[in-house]
């Protein structure tokens, strides 16, 4: 019979059982016992090692956050990309909110927002807005006029204010013509040339080495577009479409005078009434006024170009 009933395998939980029940076991009952004392005695010791070794709950992200302070972190963070995790902490100890530099290093990370070094560069919009004030651009474009003539008509316009200068309007545009037309803007900007730093052009070859140092001789750098890569100079090609849909696409130009007559008045009304979105509507030259209270709903107009524009105030 013992060789056909196998010996019962207990679990520790059986063990642990009989170990607790064993003091309570009287003399008699303790003799047919199925272990040995020392057994017992091992598994007591194991109770007491698991009853104060068991692990500790792991404590996550410490004490909790209020979602201002956590808001306020993620701000610091976003204005200010060169600050890393000390800095923050530091910025915030100043303004009375005392957090530990990991805590900050924390709630970074779980954002998602990557070590100061990663994002201190300045975005493409940042680096053109704070590069605007010191980059002119140039171009030329045709007109043709009523007898088939073709005129070129050179400008410049200012990429921060939008202001445009129309330089020159000439059915032959020489090299010395170009050259001379640079050397009168400089003198029509007079002190204010020094502000300047850039001139965007493209390749073409009426710009040439005299051009250049013109605007060299005042520090005024020389960039040159890509070739076939309009885009490269894209305030000044978007000038040129808006000049064409608003003006020469409705009229007809007779002769060089007529052009010059009436892109002299577009002008003035570019650059001194009409909106930009790059400068949240204003004008070029006139700042927005402020808002008014109570609107009048009366309004005066003032035609430009024969009524072709009307201007509002």
């Amino acid at each position: 019979l013992r060789r056909q009933v196998r010996r019962p395998r207990l679990s520790w939980a059986d063990w642990a059982v009989v170990a607790a029940l064993t003091p309570l076991l009287s003399q008699a009952c303790r003799m047919p016992r199925i272990v040995t004392p020392a057994t017992v005695l091992r598994w007591h010791r194991d109770l007491v090692r698991r009853r104060w070794s068991q692990p500790r709950r792991r404590r996550t992200g410490g004490r909790c956050t209020v979602s201002e302070l956590r808001q306020l972190v993620l701000r610091l963070a976003s204005e200010n990309p060169i600050w890393g995790y000390r800095r923050i902490q530091g910025e915030l100890a100043g303004l009375g909110y005392q957090l530990a530099p990991s805590t900050v290093w924390l709630i970074l990370k779980r954002a998602g927002i990557d070590p100061a070094p990663r994002r201190s560069g300045p975005t493409w919009r940042q680096f053109l807005t704070a590069q605007a004030h010191g980059i002119l651009a140039t171009d030329f474009f045709c007109v043709d006029t009523l007898l088939l003539g073709r005129l070129s008509v050179l400008f410049v316009v200012e990429h921060a204010t939008r202001r445009v200068y129309l330089l020159g309007i000439t059915a032959n545009p020489s090299a010395a013509w170009v050259a001379q037309q640079a050397r009168n803007l400089l003198m029509d900007l007079g002190d204010r040339v020094a502000q300047f730093t850039f001139l965007i052009r493209d390749r073409d070859s009426k710009f040439t080495d005299t051009f250049d140092a013109v605007f060299a001789s005042e520090g005024v750098r020389i960039l040159r577009t890509p070739v076939r890569a309009p885009r490269a100079n894209a305030i000044a090609e978007r000038w040129i479409g808006t000049v064409r849909r608003e003006l020469l696409d409705r009229m007809l130009i007779i002769n060089r005078r007529h052009l010059e007559a009436a892109l002299a008045e577009y002008v003035a009304h570019f650059n001194h009434h009409r909106p930009h979105r790059a400068l949240h509507q204003a004008a070029p030259l006139k700042p927005l006024p402020a808002p008014v209270s109570q609107p009048d709903l009366y309004l005066r107009r003032r035609d430009r170009l024969g009524g072709l524009i009307h201007e509002y105030a």
